[in-house]
């Protein structure tokens, strides 16, 4: 996991919980590299820099790093249930519980090591079976690659010894940092159906050119392309979300009302964070006994002057 130009470190963060971080050097300065930071507590990234320092994710000021409450912001993993789809907690329950490191992780095929990266795992407590009476394996490899940027690869098994299938919904609740809600636009969705969760989930069709923020949104995009883009004219930055194997993508703001009614939540941060997430919602999956899933999302970000009319946001996502 490390050489001379990578380095993963353990530490103690927020109460005493303990994270990792991962560092990628840029050229053959000490001082330019690109950084992760990564809770055990969720396996929850909670800071993803560049090598100009930037912080590219969001995690509120009012977050709360004490279990069983969810660090809110960073990227919460959504396993086995989605939202309150389902019988389990909003979100299931993989976003607060204890990960270890995996010592011993099956090799990824194809090799995509050619960065830091750290391995984690997760498998069912005895309370955990109470709740949801599956056995499983949940490996996540968390890399930063070398151009900085961040993959997730999930690889959930199911590991039940009597012969029964499981079946859930995923997602990766990405909170991506944004200048101001106003001045964002989302690109690579639009002729897509949705669920609008605002609208008891009934189904629509994007008609815009671009997601723009005046309000509260919250959307489950069906089928989508393997490409989103999020345009910050502010900030004249693009993030790219890169995903494989998980068809649906969520777009969340809270706006304003619900801002002031989450405890963990500043009143006025729902204008500058959005989540674009990488999920697989509308068609849960199941696996038989001895079966895998294996998904990944990868995040990078690439300089843009779109709001002066230099950047085609169309070539972004066709480039990236």
């Amino acid at each position: 996991m490390s050489d001379n130009n990578k380095s993963v470190a353990v530490t103690k963060g927020a109460n005493g919980l303990e994270k990792l971080i991962l560092r990628q050097l840029h050229g053959s300065s000490v001082e330019t590299f690109s950084f992760l930071q990564v809770y055990l507590y969720g396996a929850h990234v909670t800071s993803w820099k560049t090598e100009q320092r930037e912080e590219l994710l969001f995690v509120s000021s009012k977050a709360i790093f004490k279990p069983p409450k969810p660090i809110r912001g960073g990227i919460p993993i959504c396993f086995p249930q989605f939202s309150n789809l389902g019988s389990l907690e909003a979100h299931g329950f993989a976003r607060n519980r204890f990960w270890t490191i995996d010592t011993d992780p099956p090799p990824l095929q194809p090799n995509v090591t050619n960065g830091v990266f750290v391995d984690l795992l997760l498998k069912p407590t005895e309370e955990d079976m109470k709740i949801w009476p599956h056995s499983f394996e949940y490996r996540l490899r968390i890399t930063l690659g070398p151009g900085g940027d961040l993959m997730l690869t999930s690889r959930i098994r199911n590991t039940n010894t009597d012969g029964k299938p499981f079946t859930f919904t995923f997602a990766y609740h990405t909170y991506f940092s944004v200048s101001d809600i106003s001045e964002v636009r989302v690109e690579g969705l639009e002729t897509f159906d949705y669920l609008d969760n605002l609208k008891s989930r009934e189904r629509y069709t994007e008609q815009g050119d671009a997601i723009t923020f005046e309000s509260e949104v919250d959307k489950i995009y069906l089928s989508t392309p393997s490409k989103i883009a999020i345009l910050d004219h502010e900030k004249k930055r693009t993030s790219v979300v890169r995903k494989d194997g998980l068809p649906d993508a969520v777009v969340w703001n809270p706006w304003d009302k619900k801002s002031k009614a989450m405890a963990d939540f500043g009143d006025d941060e729902y204008k500058h964070m959005l989540c674009v997430e990488a999920a697989a919602i509308e068609k849960a999956i199941t696996l038989k006994p001895g079966e895998e899933w294996k998904v990944r999302q990868e995040l990078l970000t690439v300089p843009s002057s779109y709001c002066s009319g230099q950047l085609d946001p169309s070539k972004v996502l066709q480039s990236s």
